[in-house]
């Protein structure tokens, strides 16, 4: 049974930073692309972020291109998200996933395995 659980979220203000991580157990972590994605309130879940299985092909949405970046540890069998220069519409709970089944990174409906979530709040 795969386990995700998501950590590093909070309040920050516009500008700042944050570090969130993504804790993977119960499957051989690295054989597995992994993503990032987040939910406003009202919204679709939406793309944020992903990268494959060695950590050298990244992929992000263009609303988090060049402020955020994705990275992993195999060995820690963690991902994680740095976030800089957050904007208030980056406001949503962030989930991490596990990519599975074949298809884009893009599509939420591509990931088999999800974590519970983490509140990320940007005041402007």
């Amino acid at each position: 049974q795969v386990q995700l659980v998501e950590s590093g979220g909070g309040l920050v203000q516009a500008g700042g930073s944050l570090r969130l991580s993504c804790a993977a157990s119960g499957r051989t972590f690295s054989r597995d692309p992994m993503g990032w994605f987040r939910q406003a309130p009202g919204k679709e879940r939406e793309f944020v972020a992903a990268i494959s299985t060695s950590g050298y092909n990244t992929y992000y949405a263009d609303s988090v291109k060049g402020r955020f970046t994705i990275s992993r540890d195999n060995a820690k069998n963690t991902m994680y998200l740095q976030m800089n220069n957050l904007k208030p519409e980056d406001t949503a709970v962030y989930y991490c996933a596990v990519k599975i089944r074949g298809g884009n990174y893009y599509s939420y409906n591509n990931y088999d395995y999800w974590g519970q979530g983490t509140q990320v709040t940007v005041s402007s």
